[in-house]
């Protein structure tokens, strides 16, 4: 079974950094892609990043592009969030995905292309 899990959250004024972690287990990590999600309650779960399984592509939605950057060390079988320059319209549950093979398609950041369950997440807040 494939599980993730997610640190690294917290608390963070605006124009702070942070950066996530996620943890997997249960499959071959470096045969897969990896995404990261977040999700606002009331608000559909958006992605906001995607890496390839070698890690030499990646994939931003608009909102984040430029802001933050995704990596990966399969080594360790973790993939990192590196978060700069946060928004209070950053603030949000962020969660950890599998891709469902090695690639970012354009359709990454549907729930069809998530291999696994979903992670608890880890809570981040940009507040003054």
């Amino acid at each position: 079974q494939v599980q993730v899990v997610e640190s690294g959250g917290g608390m963070v004024q605006p124009g702070g950094s942070l950066r996530l972690s996620c943890t997997a287990s249960g499959l071959d990590f470096g045969g897969y892609a990896m995404s990261w999600f977040r999700e606002v309650p009331g608000k559909k779960r958006e992605g906001v990043a995607c890496i390839t399984y070698t890690g030499r592509r990646q994939e931003y939605s608009d909102s984040v592009k430029g802001r933050f950057t995704i990596s990966r060390d399969n080594v360790a079988k973790t993939t990192y969030l590196q978060m700069f320059t946060l928004q209070t319209d950053d603030t949000a549950m962020y969660y950890c995905a599998v891709q469902k093979d090695g690639y970012c398609p354009p359709s990454w950041r549907t729930m069809e292309r998530v291999l696994n369950d979903w992670g608890p997440g880890t809570q981040v807040t940009v507040s003054a």
